[in-house]
């Protein structure tokens, strides 16, 4: 593997590296080449936005290329959609180990620019706290991604509570990453990533809330991309329904109310940050704080959406913790 220089790329239209942001994107692919080559069908089937070619010949010095064009110092690497498990047992727990050591292996041949969600192969209970162990004791890799469902069983569902408590203890960051849910029938011409990946983030979610995993694990810092999926235009409906749970349920769902958990929890811009309308519903649904750089690329442009975060109309200082501050706080490592 080829290094590359850790410097801070130029973000264009800026004067120079030292008045530059540091852009930190927390939602960045990367296609292991083994990896690519035993899913490819899989790959394809859930979105063909990008060729098979993407996938195949994924390669570091690319993503650094397009990183350095857009200013992104950093990128936080993780395994997109269909993740690891394919209902293979043993063979799940080998895939998210070798897909977790190549990321590490970036890691390290490129300190500073890229970092690494470690994929676990749930619903794998065990072999998911074994590979938590793993990414972030051995490894030490900075944070876990996991699907929005599997096999029809979303986050919030009891299977899943002892790999939550452990990542709680751990006080983890977990980056949620939308998949097909179960039992939908698609419309020709319309891939899942396009209607069906947002619906299943904020149905994850929502599940999160009653399943009562929020209010149980206060202490896993959880991402959320695209926005937070549509919750900023079905939030109401949500809350009314914890409106109506008897005040004992709602003691240990949701204690400190709807507003209190989803406003604690972080949410990327990837995609949303193209448009107007669903920006003006994130701004008003969750604090600047919150708000993290994505680009999803390969499937979103880095560099249309390094541009894009400049056109919300915030003040500067919002802008750069967008950037860049926000994730700091979450990946202190890359401040320095």
């Amino acid at each position: 593997m080829t290094k590359t220089s850790s410097r801070t790329a130029v973000i264009p239209g800026t004067a120079d590296s030292g008045s530059a942001p540091r852009i930190i994107d927390t939602h960045h692919h990367i296609f292991p080449p083994g990896y690519a080559s035993r899913h490819i069908g899989r790959l394809l089937e859930i979105t063909s936005v990008v060729p098979a070619s993407d996938y195949l010949n994924w390669s570091a010095r690319r993503a650094l290329d397009l990183m350095d064009q857009a200013g992104v110092a950093t990128a936080i690497n993780s395994i997109t959609s269909p993740g690891v498990w394919f209902e293979n047992g043993e063979a799940a727990r080998s895939e998210a180990r070798e897909c977790n050591e190549f990321g590490a292996g970036l890691a390290r041949d490129f300190p500073g620019r890229f970092g690494m969600f470690g994929a676990v192969p749930l619903p794998d209970a065990e072999g998911s706290l074994r590979e938590i162990e793993h990414v972030l004791d051995m490894l030490k890799l900075d944070g876990i991604v996991v699907l929005t469902n599997y096999a029809g069983k979303l986050l919030g569902d009891p299977a899943f509570a002892a790999v939550f408590d452990e990542l709680n203890r751990r006080k983890a960051v977990v980056f949620v990453h939308p998949t097909m849910p179960c039992c939908v029938t698609p419309i020709p011409g319309v891939g899942a990533p396009i209607l069906d990946f947002p619906v299943d983030t904020t149905r994850t979610m929502a599940s999160l809330v009653f399943g009562g995993t929020f209010s149980r694990c206060p202490d896993i810092r959880f991402i959320f991309p695209h926005g937070g999926g549509v919750m900023p235009s079905v939030v109401q409906r949500i809350a009314s329904v914890v409106q109506r749970l008897k005040p004992e349920e709602r003691a240990v769902k949701v204690p400190r109310g709807l507003e209190y958990e989803l406003r604690r929890q972080y949410y990327d811009l990837a995609g949303v940050g193209f448009s107007p309308a669903a920006m003006a519903g994130v701004l008003q649904l969750y604090p600047i704080s919150q708000l993290l750089f994505g680009s999803d690329e390969p499937f979103n442009s880095t560099t249309q959406m390094a541009a894009a975060v400049n056109n919300f109309g915030l003040a500067a200082g919002d802008l750069r913790a967008i950037q860049c501050g926000n994730g700091l706080r979450l990946f202190p490592r890359f401040g320095a």
